[in-house]
């Protein structure tokens, strides 16, 4: 693995499930696999389960864990032969070099701004890094993507169902209200992440919400929530803002929050979201603080997700050293 940005960087999804399992046992069987290799981190947004996560995983395989401290602002240039004669003090060609000599592995968080889509669909701190270094990237989400969470995702559904069952396994993402407009990341990963996956795989939200194809490929929409629970054995709540006005919110209506009664057609159903979640809002207490929910196990999985693709990225590194020194 060169890169992860997008569960689609993963060459065999049932191999890292495998593997992601096998890490959940025995967390702790690789403390000298990073042999002094260093992990920047960078936050550009604020985090409690990707940072968390992230650097307890590091800490399982003995990585070096360097935050990088951008909290006052980072401001980079990164137009090609300007005059920076502005606020902006360094220009990203530099600052993405410099943090490549000092760390072995970048692993970024940058949202969308969602106020201007042409722009954030540039990813641009991404981009540059790429650009501009040979340093491998990990994203801890994007305008575009959240893959660490979509890989802890596909995790907890492998866990959690019925084996027995000898049905195809529905799994439905269903859009909620929110009083914020939300990025489209999460959504736009798990989405893409089920076209991995032999799943019957149904999105439900409000007309106006449907998400860029490129991630819902031949994902089912279904414009009547109920009719679109029927059924379900997993149901991944999440909210996202307005794509046909993107960053807008255009629809506030509460009959889209998951309640129990929402669940009288799917009774056996498992709840997930990637928190954090807005109790009765998005998800109401009768369903969050039931067995239905498993979205603390699912934030749990964050954490093997994570030392997943950090060893795997280390063995790409260690395959690179010894080609140079034989």
């Amino acid at each position: 693995m060169q890169h992860y940005l997008s569960i689609k960087d993963i060459d065999n999804i049932k191999n890292a499930i495998e593997s992601c399992i096998e890490i959940k046992k025995s967390p702790f069987t690789k403390l000298q696999l990073a042999n002094n290799k260093t992990l920047g981190i960078i936050f550009l947004n604020p985090s409690l389960r990707t940072k968390i996560s992230t650097i307890k995983a590091a800490q399982n395989i003995g990585l070096n864990v360097l935050p990088i401290d951008v909290n006052n602002g980072w401001s980079l240039e990164f137009s090609e032969g300007v005059v920076m004669d502005t606020n902006k003090p360094e220009h990203i060609k530099e600052a993405a070099q410099v943090i490549a000599k000092y760390c072995d592995m970048v692993a970024i968080r940058a949202f969308a701004k969602l106020m201007d889509k042409e722009e954030d669909y540039k990813e641009q701190i991404f981009a540059s890094f790429k650009k501009y270094t040979n340093c491998p990237l990990i994203n801890l989400e994007s305008t575009l993507r959240h893959p660490l969470q979509s890989l802890a995702d596909i995790l907890t559904i492998e866990e959690y169902k019925n084996i027995q069952s000898l049905k195809k396994l529905k799994v439905v993402l269903s859009w909620a209200p929110h009083v914020n407009p939300l990025p489209h990341a999460v959504a736009n990963s798990f989405a893409e992440s089920m076209q991995l996956m032999d799943y019957e795989f149904v999105i439900t939200h409000p007309k106006g919400y449907e998400l860029d194809p490129e991630f819902t490929k031949n994902a089912s929409v279904c414009y009547d929530q109920d009719e679109a629970l029927k059924g379900a054995d997993f149901i991944y709540v999440k909210n996202w803002s307005s794509t046909k006005y993107y960053g807008k919110v255009t629809n506030t209506d509460q009959s889209w929050m998951i309640n129990k009664n929402k669940l009288k057609n799917a009774p056996y159903a498992k709840v997930m979201h990637c928190l954090p979640v807005r109790r009765n809002l998005v998800i109401a207490d009768d369903v969050l603080d039931s067995e239905q929910s498993i979205v603390i196990d699912q934030a749990e999985n964050r954490l093997y997700a994570a030392q997943y693709v950090l060893s795997e990225i280390i063995k790409t590194l260690d395959k690179k050293e010894n080609r140079l020194k034989s």
